[in-house]
């Protein structure tokens, strides 16, 4: 084998090897191992803020997470401690931000603190705040029906992968939301009603940046079993905080 064509195959091997191992590295599973968390509950006491940590909760630690559970917004009062974590994982409806509270929530997400939650927990928090709903994406504004079955478009992404569309029964959210977000899962209003908004597409499910820092939200879970009655559901919040958390 003459000199030049031994460089050409060892040439050729090691571009081989070379992108065989980008692949490898891009399928690396993300997790939230050894993040640091903090799993804030709350507010309006009809969407069982206390039952939704326990049930996350349960999922850190199994996770090898390091999370701290705080009730109450007195979590946001330091700026220099939100600044330690990783992920920011809430469940308050209604209540209402300090100045100061709003300031470091907001601050920390901005600065590469990311948040995540669910359902009232996180887009009907703090009504007042403007700023907070900016950073979030969205804010519920009705639910027509109460508890309704509806059908769930998942779009393509990979938080969606290997997700099939379904059909759940809870609260379908009607919300103002920013176009800016990133929707990956979705529902179409029947308007059976409110038959204005018949054939209105929404989102179910987003993510987004603020500054440095990650937002993903999933509207359904007005009871927090519903996230152990349909696997779906679970598997998009739990993959919703591991990606928020890296």
């Amino acid at each position: 084998m003459s000199e030049t064509v031994y460089i050409y195959y060892m040439l050729r091997y090691f571009f081989c090897f070379f992108i065989i191992s980008l692949s490898c590295f891009g399928q690396t599973k993300s997790t939230i191992s050894a993040k640091n968390v903090l799993l804030v509950w709350g507010g309006w006491e009809g969407h069982q803020p206390e039952l939704f940590s326990e049930i996350v909760a349960e999922w850190l630690e199994k996770e090898n997470a390091n999370f701290q559970v705080i009730k109450g917004l007195g979590a946001y009062d330091d700026l220099e401690k939100l600044m330690e974590y990783d992920l920011i994982i809430q469940s308050v409806t209604q209540s209402e931000l300090s100045k100061n509270q709003e300031y470091n929530l907001i601050e920390a997400v901005k600065s590469g603190v990311s948040i995540a939650g669910a359902h009232g927990g996180l887009v009907d928090s703090f009504r007042k705040s403007t700023n907070y709903q900016f950073m979030i994406g969205g804010q519920w504004v009705a639910h027509p029906g109460g508890i309704v079955e509806f059908d769930i478009e998942i779009l393509e992404d990979d938080l969606t992968a290997g997700i099939e569309d379904f059909t759940i029964k809870t609260e379908q959210y009607y919300m103002h939301f920013d176009p800016n977000i990133e929707i990956i899962v979705q529902t179409r209003f029947s308007g059976e009603h409110s038959e204005w908004i018949d054939d209105v597409i929404m989102p179910v499910a987003w993510k987004k940046s603020y500054g440095e820092g990650k937002v993903f939200f999933i509207s359904v879970g007005h009871d927090p079993n519903e996230f152990i009655n349909y696997p779906q559901v679970w598997k998009l919040l739990t993959r919703g905080f591991i990606w928020a958390s890296n």
